[in-house]
């Protein structure tokens, strides 16, 4: 089996070395190492060079994340399967990439991702995060799970996944213009086109985040107008106020019993998630410099103003 990993970097000279030395030692057979560079101005470059990687450097400001996953899987066209990472995302071990590849001996499987665990450095409410959305135990979802996993069906991380060519072909690839969520995009016309999603518990990297309070806001203000713009996820798999309000208990649960001084910190994230959410689902109706103002991903509204002359 023909395996790529295409890694998208930008200014990642600080996560380079860790994740290079991590790579170095997987037990996974890669036919080509591809890295799609965002036009990185520290040491990126040298030290991906000095690698031996093949790199692909675009303007920063084309940088979208389904166009520019698009770009790499068209890069690969050649491969079987196509490995996703971030450059913020550590393999755990060294057969984690072996491992998310071996959930591809099942010929049903179209996509796959592994397990996110928290960093060594994480709080409670940012491991919480992680050990609610990526569980100790696998699975693999289907068209079958929607009624009962909902939005939670199409859930996928491309911080961490994995894709056959020949199903990411067959539902049309990464889209060219997205904002952010393209990974669910792709793994909802998966399950729809009868696909399934395999989540590897086994094939771990370290990765979680955390966050300030604007950039919560802005986070969930992106997914909000991924949504606006897609709303046939939510409409066939189900809105995702049930899967919020799970983890808004899980979390109480959780911090109540590892750090109960964090619950306040907690609700006001939870308010403003909602608040952004809401906002994003509204973002047809908000001038152009709010948008870039809310959303993390500003560049992007540079290119949907280039796109579409008309958007104020």
């Amino acid at each position: 089996m023909r395996i790529v990993l295409c890694l998208l970097t930008l200014n990642a000279a600080g996560q380079l070395p860790a994740f290079l030395q991590a790579l170095g030692e997987q037990s996974c057979d890669l036919e080509r190492f591809l890295v799609i560079d965002s036009s990185s101005d520290d040491a990126t470059v040298e030290l991906l060079e000095a690698a031996g990687c093949e790199l692909h450097r675009i303007a920063r400001d084309q940088f979208n994340h389904g166009g520019t996953r698009r770009l790499a899987s068209e890069l690969c066209a050649e491969a079987d399967l196509v490995v996703f990472m971030t450059q913020d995302a550590h393999l755990a071990d060294r057969h984690a990439l072996q491992r998310l590849v071996d959930s591809f001996g099942d010929p049903r499987v179209g996509a796959a991702y592994g397990r996110q665990l928290p960093r060594p450095t994480a709080n409670a409410i940012e491991a919480h995060a992680r050990l609610f959305n990526y569980p100790e135990h696998s699975r693999v979802k289907s068209q079958s799970d929607i009624p009962q996993l909902h939005i939670k069906a199409a859930f996928i991380s491309n911080s961490f996944a994995a894709y056959r060519l020949q199903s990411l072909r067959e539902v049309g690839g990464f889209p060219e213009s997205c904002l952010v969520s393209e990974d669910t995009l792709v793994a909802a016309k998966m399950l729809q086109a009868g696909w399934n999603i395999a989540y590897c518990a086994e094939a771990c990297v370290y990765h979680s985040h955390h966050h300030t309070f604007t950039q919560e806001f802005q986070r969930y203000f992106d997914i909000g107008a991924f949504h606006h713009r897609q709303p046939w996820i939510l409409e066939q798999f189900g809105a995702v106020e049930g899967e919020g309000g799970r983890f808004v208990r899980s979390e109480l649960k959780y911090l109540w019993q590892h750090a109960p001084g964090l619950i306040p910190s907690a609700a006001l994230r939870t308010l403003i998630k909602y608040l952004g959410f809401r906002a994003g689902l509204l973002e047809m109706h908000l001038p152009l410099q709010v948008k870039r103002a809310f959303s993390m991903q500003s560049a992007f509204w540079g290119q949907e103003s280039l796109r579409h002359p008309w958007v104020d």
